[in-house]
């Protein structure tokens, strides 16, 4: 079963879950806002995903902005970065999709569809 991080008021969040829903796929639907994953796990997901950091943040989100990071991120080190996506979940991308050796951010319907059907 695929861990699906979502934020329930996120509109891509309900199309990716409509989407899973339809086609089947058995899922785990986890409050990324109250529920979003520590330090160590975002440092695991990321080495599995194989994307860049960079992929791993909302940068539509209020909170990126707030905090400027689209300026900050690019004089950032990779540790300061995960100790920021850690410290709130709205700043993650989402939905972060975690499976059996795979990571997914953001709903692509044809990302999607190649890795799990």
């Amino acid at each position: 079963m695929i861990k699906v991080y979502c934020y329930e008021r996120c509109t891509t969040c309900v199309k990716a879950i409509k989407w899973l829903t339809t086609h089947n796929i058995e899922h785990e639907v986890i409050d990324i806002k109250s529920a979003h994953p520590d330090e160590q796990t975002l440092r695991e997901l990321h080495k599995l995903s194989g994307l860049p950091l960079k992929r791993f943040f909302n940068t539509s989100g209020q909170k990126y902005r707030q905090l400027d990071l689209s300026n900050k991120l690019p004089s950032m080190s990779e540790d300061e970065q995960y100790k920021i996506l850690a410290s709130d979940g709205m700043i993650v991308k989402r939905p972060l999709v975690v499976g059996d050796g795979f990571v997914l951010t953001g709903f692509k319907e044809a990302e999607w569809t190649k890795k799990l059907l």
